[in-house]
């Protein structure tokens, strides 16, 4: 299936979101996930399955000063 991760397209197997950033190995606690325009919050990760087509940002966010 392809996706298009912050742009770009991607093959992918994950069904799920959560199953997606684990794989990139992303730590969710900073993450922001925004599915074909619309944020998801993080507790619906498991349940948000994933289509060919789809367009996701993933945002970390960094603190710093």
């Amino acid at each position: 299936m392809e996706i298009y991760i912050n742009g770009k397209p991607e093959e992918t197997g994950p069904s799920n979101i959560h199953q997606l950033v684990d794989k990139k190995g992303l730590k969710a606690d900073s993450l922001v996930v925004e599915l074909n325009r619309q944020i998801i919050k993080q507790t619906q990760w498991h349940e948000v399955h994933l289509q060919d087509g789809d367009r996701l940002e993933l945002l970390s966010f960094v603190g710093g000063g």
